[in-house]
């Protein structure tokens, strides 16, 4: 016959294998990103005319805004796994944080219009690198953003603290990728 001593171990054991699917899952995305980042790196360096030519029709302006936002996105995160622990009321910072983040979307999206209307499709490789890496990214974040409100709506210590960790993790990504594609 199963005791609560036994519950209370399977528990812990579940928890714990979560919480290693978890960083698996954080370091293999940041992997991901940092081998795509690297190949960024790459054919810039092959290419420092065509990068030039290409980083003109970016706009940094945009992207510094988009860095804002997603910190303070990210703020909202942590905010809401402090609140958790202290058991207040999560749903509020939850909901910030995926409104910040879908504000992330919407600027990136008027972004890569002004970049499609410029003709920036058209400067080869790095450009095709550029909207792949950008592009995944921003997949990430309208994932993040449905799932923080899905958390919201039914908020859990443990879900909290999930999506406020993959949602660093895609704010790190931003952090990194942001000097490399539009400073360098």
């Amino acid at each position: 016959m199963a005791t609560t001593d036994d519950f209370s171990m399977a528990t812990t054991q579940g928890r714990q294998a979560d919480s290693l699917l978890l960083w698996i899952l954080v370091w293999s995305e940041l992997a991901v990103f940092g081998a795509l980042l690297v190949a960024f790196m790459v054919l810039t360096m092959m290419d420092m005319e065509g990068a030039a030519l290409f980083r003109a029709h970016l706009h940094p302006g945009l992207a510094a805004a988009n860095t804002i936002i997603l910190v303070l996105s990210g703020w909202q995160a942590a905010l809401a796994v402090r609140l958790g622990t202290e058991g207040r009321p999560v749903r509020r910072p939850l909901v910030l944080a995926a409104l910040l983040g879908l504000a992330f979307v919407a600027v990136k999206i008027f972004e890569y219009t002004l970049e499609a209307r410029a003709g920036i499709g058209s400067l080869g490789a790095l450009a095709e690198l550029y909207f792949l890496v950008t592009g995944f990214h921003l997949l990430h974040v309208v994932f993040g953003a449905a799932v923080l409100l899905l958390v919201a709506g039914r908020p859990s210590q443990t879900n909290v603290v999930t999506i406020a960790t993959l949602w660093h993790a895609v704010d790190l990504v931003w952090l990194v990728m942001f000097p490399i594609v539009y400073l360098t």
